[in-house]
């Protein structure tokens, strides 16, 4: 491979993106410690498809959004989220785009603690599963570690919280796979609703 000839300085900057790639799924231009990432990826892009190729995984790189995706090719080694945590991913997509309507180009999206809550309560879910704190502030941390989000504000809990979403978002499922899940969720929440059982697993985001 072509980087077998390149600097010990190249190599290490390939190593280095190359495994927050494995780590996270997400590379983010607007986020600070992938930013160069990022760039050094764009600029070494067929390298990468032809390494992680190899590996049966597949590059995406959106330009427009800023954002690097990394997919298996085979469909496996997806993570699989409990039913809360996929309707809070759902949430903050949907928070996402809102906010993105509002904002100017290069403007960051951030959230507060209390609008998730509040789209969390419009699907009007039985209290037995309302949503507590301790399990949003485990979600973002779990969204975190993929590059999904960033908590602004330590203390998560709080109503007035802040939360960054990254363009990441609007990749970590598919259109197609969106729908599906929408439509899953508010089946199984109405047969909930009615005295059904939830599913506690659900597969959602890409890897």
């Amino acid at each position: 491979m072509e980087i077998l000839n390149e600097s010990t300085v190249q190599k290490e900057k390939f190593r280095i993106s190359a495994n927050k790639l494995l780590n996270s799924c997400f590379i983010i231009k607007k986020k600070e410690d992938t930013r160069n990432d990022y760039i050094f990826i764009l600029q070494n892009k067929e390298l990468f498809i032809e390494y992680f190729d190899l590996l049966g995984y597949k590059i995406e790189i959106n330009e427009m959004h800023g954002v690097v995706t990394l997919n298996n090719i085979s469909g496996t080694g997806r993570l699989r989220l409990r039913k809360l945590e996929s309707i809070i991913l759902l949430i903050l997509r949907l928070l996402y785009i809102e906010k993105c309507k509002e904002l100017r180009l290069n403007e960051e999206v951030v959230v507060l603690s209390d609008e998730i809550h509040e789209k969390y309560n419009m699907l009007k879910i039985d209290a037995k599963s309302s949503l507590d704190k301790t399990t949003l502030r485990d979600t973002l941390r779990l969204f975190k570690k993929y590059n999904l989000v960033l908590n602004i504000d330590s203390d998560i809990t709080l109503s007035d919280a802040r939360i960054k979403i990254y363009p990441s978002i609007l990749f970590a499922i598919s259109n197609e796979n969106l729908t599906l899940m929408y439509d899953a969720i508010n089946d199984k929440l109405n047969k909930y609703m009615n005295g059904g059982e939830l599913n506690d697993d659900e597969e959602a985001m890409q890897d």
